[in-house]
């Protein structure tokens, strides 16, 4: 795929996971509006003179439990939009090959798609034992997006388990200042092997043609279309009341940046003034007799 329309490189190419979930907002909205339902039980907070309204999730430090939340939806709409044309399933990522349990997976397992609760509990559980961080778990959607689109593969019940273990895997030695070695998910996922784990990572990398650079903007990007996300389902952000000590913290940093932004100022209007050693080529007009 060219760079340019791949999101997980290019910060103007839409995210997947954006796009294949417009559809079904779309019918969600449509049929609340059908059937004169509101949009949700949630009691949407709003700020007045008095008392603003913040949530604690920036694109810096965003909330952990909501972000799995969102990624894990996103990972949703991946599965419940995919192509069903019969796409390559890699053998790697094969659940009935290489499975994650003892317990015997069902012959059928390729055929039910997996409830976003389910995905959840996955990604939360793997990010509670490893102590990941919530900018490692919009990594992780940045590596699955690209493996989808550098493989050219689907995400399915039959392989969805084995290709977010191996995003995580990849995000939290990427990312993380404390990897996690692949020997501790095995502490996590009982039954799986060291030398299986080895093998996800080595595939996973060589699939993404060892590109695991994020540029901040491809973060940011991913971070909004993220929120945008939790708008469109009513999966919004906790708000609380700004306190005293939370805005007496925005004003020290807001006037901090502001300091930083006038030496800079400061600085360039000093090299665009300077004439030290500045050498004019006069030109005098030619005068012809």
């Amino acid at each position: 795929m060219n760079m340019e329309f791949n999101p997980s490189d290019h910060p103007r190419a839409s995210t997947i996971f954006l796009s294949k979930s417009q559809t079904d907002v779309r019918e969600k909205r449509k049929s609340l509006y059908i059937n004169h339902q509101p949009p949700g039980q949630m009691r949407r907070k709003y700020s007045s003179c008095s008392t603003i309204f913040l949530d604690d999730s920036t694109v810096s430090q965003p909330n952990l439990k909501y972000t799995i939340k969102c990624v894990a939806l996103a990972i949703y709409y991946h599965i419940k939009n995919r192509d069903r044309d019969g796409r390559l399933l890699l053998d790697i990522f094969d659940e009935k090959l290489h499975p994650l349990s003892k317990s015997e997976v069902p012959s059928d397992y390729e055929k039910h798609d997996p409830e976003q609760k389910h995905i959840y509990r996955f990604v939360r559980t793997l990010f509670s034992a490893a102590q990941l961080t919530a900018e490692c778990a919009i990594v992780t959607l940045v590596y699955l997006e690209r493996l989808l689109t550098y493989a050219e593969i689907d995400i399915c019940p039959a392989n969805w388990k084995r290709i977010v273990l191996g995003a995580i895997l990849l995000a939290s030695k990427v990312w993380d200042d404390q990897a996690v070695w692949n020997v501790d998910y095995c502490q996590i996922l009982k039954d799986i092997t060291v030398e299986d784990m080895n093998e996800l990572e080595r595939q996973f990398l060589e699939l993404l043609q060892f590109n695991i650079n994020v540029p901040s903007s491809v973060y940011a990007k991913y971070y909004f279309d993220l929120r945008s996300l939790a708008e469109g389902n009513n999966l919004s952000f906790p708000l609380e009341p700004l306190s005293r000590d939370r805005a007496c913290k925005l004003e020290a940093i807001s006037r901090l940046c502001e300091d930083k932004y006038k030496d800079f100022r400061k600085l360039a209007k000093r090299r665009s003034a300077s004439t030290d050693n500045l050498t004019v080529v006069r030109w005098s007009p030619a005068i012809i007799s």
